[in-house]
């Protein structure tokens, strides 16, 4: 019998391999930036399945928020 925590952890893992391979074949830059921000914080969720709290609020603070705003305002320059 599959336990509700494995179906979890199948859920964000699948979750983050998919936005990842969203975020590679997105053909609109906003539309891929806000994929890897949404990958940054299910890998976060992830993190903090596997009881790695430092890593995930590492990975929130860098991977998801600091990246995606100078994602964001690297695209705001480019249309500029």
């Amino acid at each position: 019998m599959i336990g509700g925590e494995l179906i979890i952890d199948l859920l964000l893992g699948c979750g983050a391999v998919m936005t990842a391979v969203l975020c590679l074949t997105a053909k609109d830059l906003f539309q891929a930036i806000l994929l890897f921000i949404s990958m940054g914080l299910l890998v976060t969720l992830a993190w903090v399945r596997l009881g790695a709290w430092d890593v995930a609020i590492a990975e929130a603070a860098i991977g998801a928020g600091l990246t995606g705003a100078l994602l964001i305002a690297t695209r705001r320059q480019l249309n500029q």
